[in-house]
């Protein structure tokens, strides 16, 4: 099993592919507007106070007042609360806890008037990004993300992840954190640090507290609403929850950001930059990888299986609805039951990576085919769990009903996913009616002559769709081996399957656009 990252670097932001074995698996876009991300932290003004709703609406700088509720304060919220006061007020001058006299646990079933008022100002981190017309999601319990571990100021507690499961070993990182831990600080070590030296672990300590030194300079002075501290971009913080010995590239097309990234795998992973290749091909790198094919095929309304079966995937305000169908998958066993468990568990699979790709979240009901037997409907419920197992969003999962329907709960922290896959006609544009769509290839030629013997151009490049590619190269005498002979210069024609069927582009000897 081996892992590739494939970073697209547009003008309109950046698109970050992850693949496992050549398939597509998680999908992002930094658009480079990176504000109410998940993990930011900003100082925010309270609002209102909602007793009702024992919750908070706080002015972080969205259009819509973000959402704190009383349970999301965290019980070191006094602690928290009384260090922002004196940083704004100047007295707190330094970042180090080590003096710092934490403040009483606040209750757990206490009420938020007891500790909120209107007009106050409070240090808040982002865990729900804004999703349809409902602004951020927050939590007063501010933590910072390492590789290995992740740092909880205003605490003393040690956790380890529950997928640690050897004593000895969870001893000895208990043990680690102890001997190196600031005081006041506590902290959540990630299954990622497993095995891992004590220097590493240090290191990724080092550099979180020099992150709440950065936010503690930039909380100084501040006025809210102001984010205090950015998370991660999308690509550093992908790479910093995934790389692994299983990563082998990571491939961009942007030189700039490769020394970026260079510059940040140096410090969390130097063993790995080697990994890293900037690619320079002609052709898109999506087009290269085959990521664009996946995509126009795992977001549309129908998503096909290998077997001649596919999902229908309905979005709606409410939830996802998804439905199985063999469609015309051979019947190569004996029975409709077998046959029914061989495409429902063919489906699970593609469900999970469509779930984790789409970044599909709250409630999503699986209509399965319908199956008799109470073994292959637990068979299927167990290949489920574990294929859910992947995906790091918190879920919850309950087994097929006596209709053979699978609700699915599913954390929404991001807006879903969504490419537009339909395309609207470039012939007619929609209208329905094409004029002259016959005459497009001499169209192109026509277009190519001009570039060619009016323009003077020294070389050009067509880009088009795969079937026009393979109509313009088909066979030894093909249309362009004649313009070989015709212009004595080669045409280099490439399939571009992230373009509409009657498009195309020229470019230049600099791989520059030409526009006619």
């Amino acid at each position: 099993m081996s892992y590739e990252l494939v970073v697209n670097s547009k003008p309109s932001g950046i698109w970050i592919a992850l693949l496992r074995d050549g398939k597509l698996l998680e999908l992002h876009e930094e658009t480079g507007n990176t504000d109410f991300a998940v993990g930011d932290i900003y100082l925010g003004k309270v609002r209102k106070v909602v007793p009702s709703l024992n919750a908070a609406f706080v002015n972080v700088g969205y259009e819509k007042d973000a959402f704190l509720h009383y349970h999301d304060l965290g019980p070191q919220f006094q602690s928290l609360n009384k260090f922002t006061q004196d940083t704004l007020n100047g007295k707190q001058n330094v970042a180090d806890l080590l003096y710092f006299k934490p403040e009483k646990d606040i209750d757990k079933n206490g009420k938020i008037t007891e500790v909120l008022s209107a007009n106050r100002q409070v240090l808040v981190q982002v865990v729900k990004e804004p999703i349809s017309n409902k602004g951020p999601r927050l939590n007063s319990e501010i933590t910072l993300a390492g590789r290995y571990i992740v740092l909880v100021p205003f605490s003393n507690k040690i956790s380890i992840s529950q997928k640690i499961k050897d004593n000895k070993e969870r001893d000895r990182l208990r043990d680690i954190l102890k001997s190196i831990l600031p005081k006041n600080f506590g902290v959540i070590i990630r299954t990622v640090a497993k095995d891992k030296k004590i220097v590493e672990i240090d290191n990724d300590l080092k550099e979180l507290v020099e992150r709440w030194k950065k936010l503690h300079a930039s909380l100084k002075n501040s006025k809210p609403p102001k984010r205090v501290l950015g998370e991660l971009d999308r690509a550093s913080s992908l790479l910093r929850d995934t790389l692994n010995e299983n990563f082998t590239k990571i491939h961009l097309n942007d030189p700039v950001l490769l020394d970026e990234m260079k510059n940040y795998i140096e410090q969390i992973s130097p063993d790995k930059i080697n990994i890293l290749k900037e690619y320079s091909g002609k052709r898109d790198i999506f087009e290269a990888f085959g990521i664009n094919k996946q995509i126009k095929t795992l977001f549309g309304k129908k998503v096909p299986l290998s077997s001649g079966g596919y999902l229908i995937i309905e979005h709606t305000e409410a939830m996802h609805v998804v439905d199985v169908n063999s469609g015309n998958r051979s019947a190569k066993n004996d029975t409709q039951e077998k046959n029914a468990i061989a495409v429902n568990l063919e489906a699970a699979e593609e469900l999970a990576r469509v779930l984790r790709l789409r970044d599909m979240g709250g409630i999503i009901c699986v209509d399965f085919i319908d199956m008799h037997s109470r073994d292959n409907n637990k068979m299927l419920h167990n290949r489920l769990k574990e294929l859910l197992k992947e995906d790091k969003a918190k879920h919850s999962l309950i087994p097929p009903s006596k209709f053979g329907v699978v609700e699915i709960t599913r954390q929404r922290v991001r807006p879903v996913t969504n490419i537009e896959t339909q395309e609207v006609c470039p012939a007619c544009n929609g209208s329905g009616k094409i004029q002259a769509s016959l005459m497009y290839a001499d169209e192109i030629e026509s277009e190519l002559s001009y570039l060619l013997l009016d323009k003077k151009e020294k070389k050009v490049s067509l880009h088009v769709h795969p079937y026009l590619e393979g109509y313009f190269k088909k066979g030894i005498h093909s249309r362009r081996f004649k313009w070989f002979l015709k212009y004595k210069k080669w045409v280099p024609v490439i399939a571009d399957s992230n373009m509409p069927l009657m498009s195309h582009k020229f470019f230049d000897a600099k791989n520059n656009q030409i526009e006619l």
